[in-house]
């Protein structure tokens, strides 16, 4: 396997075509999607871009990327694959553009996480909006579909902190034909589906968790789903309260598991339509887009162009699930990944493990064996029918929910398994630990809860253990919808006393 790894880093086969070249070198004289990503190509299962396209692949597309295409020369990179069969494909990458380009403070980041050497100045502000409508003006008649996290949370009306200002839904600025929100395979699939059956990129309207400008006065709602109005961009200008209304009705109507309706926005003439959310992934379906035939590699045009800082963060990491129950008002997991956690079958996480053991510079150590939040892993309702009326923003507060089962005997059950394939020296879990969900009603530790401390404490701390602690302040920490601090003593005390008891330091 260690020659396999060679030849991933060295043979462009392995990997979506970034050029012209490449494509011929497949025996493609044409391409049916381009996608552009503000990141640079990473085929790994941690990169949105790398796991759509990989998805649409496994659709029998021919995906060509072009990664941190250049938006102040001749165009020339936006151009090099010509019009492609279907649609263009658009995502500003991991992260928001300008979380990418700013800090809290609005000064200009000296280095880009997802650029090779950590180099900034590879993509522009407002990523999304300058690619398409740089590809409109290029080539007016081709579809655009736009995705990942800058779409997805810039849906609607949103407060754009660095313009200090309320901006309209993105598909104003951007005019995508179609706009996927959250976690993309589910709508990718049917998207695809639906294409093969005739229709056009324009002309879907009615795939879950998609977003689109109406085109004419009448919505086409065949499933007579209920309708939120929402108050227009304009009112929210006007209207702090009214803008917060609006927040409220789209974090309610993203996280239902049932009875979610579509979402509507007048911004100006238009009208955005966002339609309700795909259920949540099942197993079956998580693992299968973790089996899809992932390098875990850099593209090659990268070699000794400097190591791709988010990629050395991730490259001996796993992730088990997805989806936060947490509901902290200042997160946007729920908003992108959804409340609801889909986690992967155990075979599936193992399998994953024995790939990092034969990749060529692995020593031994997995840097993190996690999700949004380390220990949500197994974790749901007790009775569904229950959670599917539920309109609760958080599970856990300002208390946990009593038709949650948070036991932790699987996540345990996991980490040991882990830990003896062999090759593995250490697991370290990089993932805050949401500490509150190991004690019961009366803050005493469940015996699940307990069982987990100790085998984290004694097997998976680098040194420091990572918690999901934000203030100390029990006002705040209330509004944030987090735990009080008595909790966080409780539990740093018991941390404390086991290192003492295995004579560790951490």
């Amino acid at each position: 396997m260690l020659s396999l790894h060679k030849k991933y880093i060295l043979n462009t086969d392995n990997f979506f075509p970034v050029t012209v070249k490449e494509a011929k070198q497949r025996g493609w004289d044409n391409v049916d999607v381009v996608l552009f990503t503000g990141d640079a190509y990473i085929d790994h299962p941690a990169f949105g871009a790398a796991v759509i396209g990989r998805v649409m692949e496994n659709l029998g597309l021919r995906v060509a990327i072009v990664p941190q295409p250049n938006w102040q020369d001749d165009l020339r990179d936006f151009k090099k694959f010509g019009k492609p069969n279907l649609f263009f494909a658009v995502t500003a990458g991991n992260m928001d553009s300008m979380v990418n380009h700013y800090t809290a403070n609005k000064r200009l980041r000296s280095d880009d996480a997802y650029t090779p050497g950590g180099r900034r100045a590879y993509r522009p502000d407002y990523a999304s909006v300058v690619y398409c409508n740089i590809l409109k003006r290029l080539f007016p008649d081709v579809p655009i579909l736009l995705g990942g996290v800058e779409a997805s949370l810039r849906r609607l009306t949103h407060y754009d902190y660095w313009s200090d200002k309320l901006r309209p839904g993105i598909l104003i600025d951007t005019k995508a034909d179609l706009l996927v929100y959250g976690m993309g395979e589910k709508p990718v699939r049917e998207i695809i589906k639906q294409i093969n059956q005739g229709k056009k990129l324009g002309e879907l309207t009615n795939i879950p968790q998609t977003a689109y400008l109406l085109k004419s006065n009448e919505l086409n709602n065949p499933e007579n789903l209920k309708i939120h109005k929402l108050f227009s961009h304009e009112e929210c200008l006007k209207d702090k309260k009214k803008f917060a209304q609006n927040f409220k009705t789209i974090e309610i109507q993203s996280n239902l598991l049932s009875d979610a309706g579509v979402i509507t926005q007048k911004a100006g003439k238009d009208t955005i339509v966002v339609n309700p959310p795909f259920l949540p992934m099942e197993q079956k379906e998580l693992d299968a887009v973790y089996d899809l035939p992932f390098t875990r590699m850099p593209h090659p045009k990268y070699r000794n162009k400097g190591a791709i800082p988010a990629f050395e963060m991730i490259k001996f990491s796993i992730n088990i699930h997805r989806g936060c129950f947490g509901g902290c008002s200042f997160c946007t997991i729920s908003a992108h990944q959804g409340k609801f956690v889909q986690s992967r079958s155990e075979e599936s996480v193992l399998r994953e493990v024995e790939k990092l053991v034969e990749m060529p510079d692995f020593k031994g150590n997995i840097s993190d064996l996690g999700g949004p939040s380390a220990n949500m892993y197994k974790m749901k309702g007790i009775d569904l029918s229950i959670c599917e009326t539920c309109k609760r923003p958080s599970c856990i507060s300002p208390n946990i929910c009593k038709n949650l089962n948070t036991d932790h005997t699987a996540l345990t059950t996991l980490y040991q398994k882990a830990r003896k394939i062999s090759g593995i020296k250490r697991i370290f879990i990089g993932s805050g630990i949401r500490y509150d969900m190991l004690f019961d009603k009366n803050n005493q530790f469940t015996k699940s809860g307990k069982e987990y401390t100790e085998n984290l404490i004694k097997n998976h701390v680098s040194g420091r253990l990572k918690i999901a602690l934000e203030h100390i302040s029990g006002n705040v920490l209330k509004i944030m919808r987090k735990p009080g601090f008595v909790l966080f003593e409780k539990f740093q005390k018991y941390f404390y006393e086991i290192n003492k008891k295995l004579g560790l330091k951490q």
